[in-house]
């Protein structure tokens, strides 16, 4: 059984955005539902899932999608997507492995 979990609506927007960017560019090219699913790998209800915005699709199926219909996610240069990637694992590599909860210490002697 399926059970429905909340998004918040900025999530909800987020995925409707994506999702009306990606019909927009495929029928800019002229493409079928079943044209662009096809060459997603994935079923044309997945797709029509992609293109209404619904955030239960796969993050990797959104992504792909947007990819093969030309639309770019971050930067549109290499150098620069390489760049911001770089500076995010320099960031990484000065934050702590793990997170955990502060634990609460009894100094009461």
């Amino acid at each position: 059984m399926k059970r429905d979990r909340p998004y918040s609506r900025l999530t909800l927007e987020a995925a409707r955005l994506l999702g009306d960017r990606v019909r927009v560019a495929r029928r800019e090219r002229r493409w079928t539902l079943d044209e662009l699913a096809e060459r997603v790998g994935v079923s044309a209800f997945t797709m029509r899932k992609v293109e209404r915005g619904d955030p239960t699709v796969g993050l990797g199926v959104a992504f792909e999608a947007t990819a093969i219909v030309g639309l770019p996610l971050f930067d549109a240069d290499n150098q620069r997507r390489q760049l911001e990637a770089l500076r995010l694992e320099d960031r990484l590599a000065v934050l702590p492995q793990s997170v955990r909860k502060a634990r609460r210490v009894d100094n009461d002697f």
